[in-house]
């Protein structure tokens, strides 16, 4: 996804954070239950329990192991679960084929292509994005939409297959495929008009595949895009929603967000002045996130309760809970005063390998930018 232009913001947040405050500690609603975090909030918490706040309470349920799956042959085989959910006769040949076919692509075993370079928009944001649109579409089919089954797979090609425009041809060797932020898009959408009949697809599926996946571009107007049936457009408006919500619920994503900062600025987008700028208005991009969800994707996010309960016997949302826990994290680094926050991003050694890469960055204790946040 990229912004090609500036997004305002205004008002305050839609949603807060899930916190109850007494006059010593912090409790975090998890999945209907409050889970005592014993935090102080304000200056006065630990750097200790900064780095505990995200794990404690995902750990302290059994939930973490039903949202996310760490290889993607596990992120299949949970996709190819949901498949029969949807109906026990589903065939998943061509599902499994398109990602196989996705991950040589994203290795660099596609005859013609590069293995993907872009550590933000990756084969992991690809296969969450993935997972993420079989979960909606299995919520949706239990809210009573009917979908064939050859536009499931149509969806799902579309999903898997999204991002592949930022993946350079053999002949390029010019700097990475961040630089075709601003179109990769419609680079993605010329890959499937390319080799969409080599995953099986028709003419007409093709040009389905490639009106969902416009869905993604954040700055393109739902409402002008030509789809070829109403459930077309549900689905693009799915992918949307699932592209967003893969990205923000990632375990990884705040660290990742440090890639993005490197992209936007290979690409020559957006107005960061440094990796610790972009988490600030990452910040704010929460707002602008609520209201896409809105509108123009019709809250479709909502498909995403029937499936956790219908899958796993859990009532709630688990990417709204795990993207406010991110959001909750974010907010407690950010306001710690005279701190790097990017000391509280351990994940993965992230931070270590751009310090490695990169000059040490601008300094951590700036005030907020007063400039509009971009796309996160």
């Amino acid at each position: 996804m990229v912004s090609k232009s500036q997004i305002r913001f205004k008002g305050k947040a839609s949603r807060g954070l899930k916190t109850e405050r007494t006059r010593e500690y912090v409790s975090i609603s998890i999945c209907g239950t409050t889970q005592p975090l014993g935090l102080r909030w304000g200056f006065e918490t630990t750097s200790k329990q900064i780095l505990n706040l995200m794990d404690m309470t995902i750990n302290s349920t059994d939930i973490s192991k039903r949202f996310y799956f760490d290889s993607a042959d596990e992120v299949l085989s949970e996709v190819l679960k949901i498949l029969r959910l949807i109906s026990s006769g589903f065939n998943k040949t061509p599902v499994s084929d398109v990602f196989d076919a996705a991950e040589r692509l994203y290795k660099g075993n596609f005859p013609g292509y590069s293995a993907c370079n872009t550590r933000y928009h990756d084969f992991r944001h690809a296969i969450d994005t993935f997972l993420a649109m079989a979960r909606l579409i299995h919520g949706a089919v239990l809210a009573k939409n009917s979908f064939s089954e050859r536009q499931i797979i149509t969806a799902l090609t579309a999903a898997i297959l999204h991002d592949v425009g930022y993946i350079q041809e053999q002949s390029d060797n010019q700097g990475t495929g961040a630089k075709y932020k601003i179109n990769h898009e419609q680079r993605s959408m010329a890959f499937l008009s390319r080799h969409g009949f080599e995953f099986g697809l028709s003419g007409e599926e093709i040009a389905a595949c490639n009106s969902i996946i416009l869905c993604t571009d954040m700055d393109a107007d739902i409402s002008t895009i030509s789809f070829s049936s109403p459930r077309i457009e549900l689905l693009g408006k799915m992918l949307a929603t699932a592209d967003l919500m893969a990205q923000l619920a990632g375990r990884q994503y705040l660290e990742k967000l440090l890639y993005l900062y490197y992209e936007y600025k290979e690409a020559g987008l957006g107005d960061y002045e440094n990796e610790v700028d972009i988490l600030h208005k990452a910040a704010d991009f929460y707002e602008f996130y609520y209201d896409r969800l809105q509108t123009p994707l019709d809250s479709v996010d909502r498909f995403m309760r029937l499936h956790f309960a219908s899958r796993w016997g859990i009532y709630q949302d688990l990417y709204d809970e795990m993207i406010d826990r991110q959001k909750n994290y974010l907010l407690e680094i950010l306001k710690m005063p005279h701190t790097d926050p990017r000391e509280y991003l351990r994940r993965d050694g992230i931070v270590k390998k751009l310090r490695e890469q990169y000059a040490k960055d601008a300094p951590a204790n700036r005030q907020t930018s007063s400039k509009t946040p971009g796309n996160t």
